[in-house]
């Protein structure tokens, strides 16, 4: 069976950022075809020996990629003597001379000389004596030539992650490669790539059990996926006590030899890690003090640089990733950086603008920058996000042309405050997109660089920030949900790429709604809106889905899907049942119900499920390769920092009464006082429900409970005949959750309230059931118990104003979807008649003042304009302007309870008021002003609103 691989170079799709690819199996070949391995027929791969040595290693890859594919490896030569039939030729313009004798012929080649990182795939008849056919892969610089093959094995079946995820390789007997000229684009940004950073214990101590350290057996593997991501750039690991040149300077050789930029973090200035200046016993890191002693450690790391390809980071922070001093002292920073680009100078005999260089404006950086301090134009400036995926700072646009151009940090994981996230992904693509696009609109185009962690489990997120810094206009929101498929059957193949697709979309976002490290039993709640039993609901119903996935994928595939998607699920969904759990076992123990008790054992079996899950990861996957990499401990933070151990939530025991002994808890209703007197009388005890009514038709539950050991015996009864009960009664040993409704035929008109009874081990007790059977006239949202909830992005009506709109981003956000604001820099609207707007039909049942919370994403004032604005307004009523920034202030902005909020909870509310709105249909008017404002929702709380995390789940939205 032959394998024809048919390469569309065109931007359907932003899987490859090239284009799409069909994989056709054929049994008839023809003419049109290139064939690579074909029975015995077998391509020989050349490359030029003057060529770089990127240039001889992606011949011996790709001659690899295709052994992964059809079993055979083909030859790998430099060698012209004897080259015949069919050659794979890969060069590089101006380092190969067999590929610019090409170039002389064919006009592709000459587009792209002298241009950063683009190549040429073309097939060529007889290009030379001997040579029937030749596939031409052909760079702009090395690693154009890199890109060029590593996108052609990307598309012949093998997985940038075929060796970091297991994922097989699409095997077939034959490879032919359908006859193509593609030329491809420069990349959006120059430099992209990745930071390892917090590597301890996960990465390090799985890599020096795999190779010995963090050396460049290690490395290797690092600069390797790199290139397969499209990527060139990397700040290495430098967790105490590593650094990166001094533990093997095998590291930074061989990087350049796989064409990967080295530079340092933030606060390791001058190519050199931080653990030096200890492990040499440098002394005061203080430039004021012992200026002497630091100019000469910076001095050697400029010397061992040499001539590899480098990016300097210039500048200083303080002494362990703090701040070099309480104020900004700008005068200071200006002559260490200054005398820094003289060391540069005068070791590489070059002008300092000569030598790549970047001034990262992290943290309490930025100050210095707020407060004016500007560097020579020649440096990079890196601006960086708050360390949870949200810029804080873009330039403007008078800025545009600023020479040195202008880079972001970002981060898929961190340590610090509020808490640190370092165990699974938690990122949303959708946000990374919002926020990288906005970024790239307002002129970051020179650098992005994401801070991953260990890698695993980071490996999607990954896969999407580089793609997307390959090709940023490849990808818009539209194009978001189809990335999740093409992505799965890149791994995966077309056997259920869509609903895995699905579960990796979905479970990043229960994910992002609380980081694992954050969650707490308090976090969901139990009593209102059902929110604890839906979130875990939503947990379990992905996981059921990816087990029976799992269990039919074939046993090829099995390891990397456990590990990209049915790993990260398991453990997070086990992780948010045990703090559930626990939430229940401390509500029940109150209320002195007797399956505390059973809910306290379950907390502790999921508190070793955990463990247990961790072990077969270690263990089991891949015959331990992955040993250590979720060693990261993330349950019991009690502070940013990560506890020693995972401590399992405390829990609770009752003494419960040896008889069985009636208890019940009403949802929406009030609840007795299961420690007091009351429940001692008979029928004189009453709570009561909130109230039903026909447009929501709702069905409230009462948990009965048991609160003694022994069986309890009890009946319900409904004393009117259009309350509608699940249960007339039962023996329960714990809990027993009974449904009511209403029958609205039955039920009497306007205001009224029925009653249920419940009667068991001697007593009883009564529950009204207030109900209020009226029909008005409704549309769009309705009003349920005093709340209205409206997901943006369902809006019931539109209008686009011609510089600026409202867009859905599909899947960004806690609970649906969300709305921005395109183009990502637009002006600032004035409001008039022509301003974009959106507008949401709603109902209220009764008179009321209306409070509405705006849920929108934790975007800060990356403009310093004073902040950031939309406008609100009901009906005909004059709009109201908010600031989504407003009282954000920060003396010192990582603690700043606004903002440990504001990341915490991955929310930001807002809200107006709104007086005397009458029953009745109504407008909710939404005005788009300025860009980066992105809505997840509105609560609109008429009296009824209730403490809960996510908010009120989406009202009932129909018109009678």
């Amino acid at each position: 069976m032959n394998l024809v691989i048919r390469l569309f170079f065109f931007l359907i799709l932003p899987q490859f950022a090239l284009g799409q690819i069909n994989l056709d199996y054929e049994n008839n070949l023809n003419e049109n075809v290139f064939e690579v391995v074909n029975g015995n027929k077998i391509s020989t791969i050349y490359y030029d020996r003057t060529d770089a040595k990127l240039v001889e290693r992606t011949a011996s890859l790709f001659a690899e990629d295709v052994e992964r594919i059809t079993d055979i490896k083909p030859n790998v030569t430099d060698s012209l003597n004897n080259l015949k039939g069919n050659v794979v030729i890969i060069g590089t313009i101006g380092q190969s001379e067999m590929i610019d004798s090409l170039a002389k012929k064919h006009a592709e080649f000459s587009v792209i000389k002298g241009d950063w990182e683009r190549f040429v795939i073309k097939t060529i008849s007889q290009p030379f004596d001997g040579v029937d056919e030749a596939l031409v892969i052909a760079g702009s610089d090395k690693r154009g030539t890199a890109f060029g093959v590593f996108t052609l094995s990307e598309q012949i079946g093998v997985s940038p992650w075929y060796w970091w995820a297991d994922v097989p390789p699409k095997k077939s007997d034959a490879l032919n490669i359908e006859n193509l000229s593609f030329v491809s684009d420069s990349p959006s940004v120059k430099y992209r790539g990745i930071f390892l950073n917090d590597e301890s214990p996960a990465l390090r101590y799985w890599a020096t059990e795999k190779f010995g350290g963090l050396n460049h057996r290690f490395y290797e593997k690092v600069y390797e996926l790199l290139l397969r991501n499209k990527a060139n750039y990397l700040w290495p690991a430098m967790w105490l006590p590593t650094a990166f040149s001094d533990d093997d300077p095998l590291n930074p050789q061989l990087a350049d030899e796989y064409g990967i930029v080295i530079s340092t973090s933030h606060h390791e200035p001058m190519m050199r890690a931080h653990d030096e200046w200890r492990r040499y016993k440098g002394g005061a890191w203080n430039y004021e003090t012992n200026k002497e002693q630091l100019q000469a450690f910076w001095k050697g790391g400029i010397e061992r640089m040499g001539d590899y390809e480098s990016v300097v980071t210039v500048g200083m922070r303080g002494d362990g990733d703090e701040a070099m001093s309480e104020d900004a002292a700008v005068d200071l920073m200006q002559t260490i950086i200054a005398d820094q680009r003289k060391i540069i100078s005068e070791v590489t005999k070059r002008p300092a603008e000569e030598v790549p260089q970047v001034w990262a404006i992290y943290k309490e950086v930025q100050e210095y920058y707020d407060k004016g301090m500007r560097v020579d134009d020649d440096i990079m400036i890196l601006l960086c996000d708050d360390n949870w995926g949200n810029v804080r700072m873009l330039p403007k646009k008078e800025d545009a042309d600023y020479k040195g151009g202008f880079g972001m940090y970002y981060h898929f994981d961190y340590v610090g405050a509020p808490v640190s996230y370092r165990w699974q992904n938690v990122t949303q693509i959708e946000r990374t997109w919002e926020q990288m696009k906005l970024s790239y609109d307002w002129g970051v185009e020179d650098l992005w660089l994401v801070n991953v962690g260990d890698i695993k489990p980071m490996e999607f997120p990954i896969s999407f920030f580089l793609d997307m810094a390959w090709d940023v206009e490849a990808f818009s929101p539209n194009s978001l949900p189809e990335y999740y498929v093409n992505w799965a059957r890149q791994q995966f193949g077309n056997q259920d790429a869509e609903e895995i697709a699905n579960i990796i979309a979905l479970y990043t976002k229960y994910n992002a709604r609380r980081v694992p490290e954050m969650l707490t039993p308090e976090t969901y709640s139990l009593k209102n809106y059902r929110e604890a039993d839906r979130v875990l609901s939503e947990f379990k119903h992905l996981l059921q889905l990816s087990d029976r996935i799992y269990n039919n994928l074939s046993e090829n595939y099995k390891s990397a899907y456990y590990q990209l998607v049915h790993s990260p699920l398991a453990m997070c969904s086990n992780l948010n049942e045990m703090y559930i759990t626990a939430a229940k076992n401390k509500l029940y123990a109150e209320q002195g119900r007797a399956s505390a008790n059973v809910y306290a054992d379950k907390v502790k079996k999921l508190f070793y499920r955990d463990k247990e899950l961790t072990r077969q990861y270690h263990e089991d996957l891949e015959n331990g390769k992955w040993n250590h990499m979720m060693s990261q401990t993330h349950i019991g933070y009690t502070s940013w920092n990560h506890p020693p151990a995972n401590k399992m939530p405390p829990v609770s025991y009752v003494q419960t009464h040896k008889s069985g002994t009636l208890g019940y808890m009403l949802e929406n209703g009030s609840e007795p006082d299961w420690g007091g007197f009351s429940v001692e009388g008979d029928g004189l005890y009453s709570e009561s429900f909130s109230q039903f009514d026909p447009i929501n038709d709702q069905h409230y539950y009462i948990d009965v409970f048991n609160r003694g050991d022994a069986i309890l015996d009890f009946t319900i009864t409904a004393k009117n005949d259009w309350i509608i009960l699940s249960s007339k009664g039962g023996s329960v040993q714990y809990d027993q959750r009974i449904d009511v409704s209403i029958d609205w035929d039955k039920a009497p008109k306007e205001n009224s309230i029925g009653e249920i009874e419940i009667s068991g081990a001697g007593h009883n007790y009564l529950i009204e059931v207030p109900i209020r059977n009226i029909s008005p006239k409704v549309a769009g949202f309705i009003e349920n118990n005093g709340v209205v909830s409206i997901e943006a992005a369902n809006y019931t009506k539109k209008q686009d104003a011609k510089d600026a709109h409202w867009e859905v981003i599909p899947n960004l956000g806690r609970t649906h979807s969300s709305i921005v604001g395109l183009p990502m820099n637009h002006e600032s609207q004035e409001l008039d008649e022509n301003t974009s707007y959106v507008e949401y039909e709603f109902t209220l049942l009764g008179d009321k003042d209306l409070k509405i919370e705006t849920y929108l994403s934790p975007t800060q004032d990356f403009l310093k304009n004073g902040g950031l604005k939309f406008a609100v307004a009901v009906d005909n009523e004059k709009p109201t302007i908010i600031n989504i920034n407003k009282d954000e202030v920060k003396p010192d902005w990582e603690y700043a309870e606004w903002w440990t909020k504001s990341v915490g909870n991955h929310i930001k509310k807002r809200v107006s008021t709104h007086e005397n709105i009458k029953a009745g249909i109504h407008t909710l008017k939404v005005w788009l002003i300025d860009p980066g404002v992105v809505i997840q929702k509105f609560v609109i709380d008429a009296g009824g609103l209730k403490p809960s995390y996510l908010g009120p789940p989406e009202s009932l939205n129909k018109e009678i």
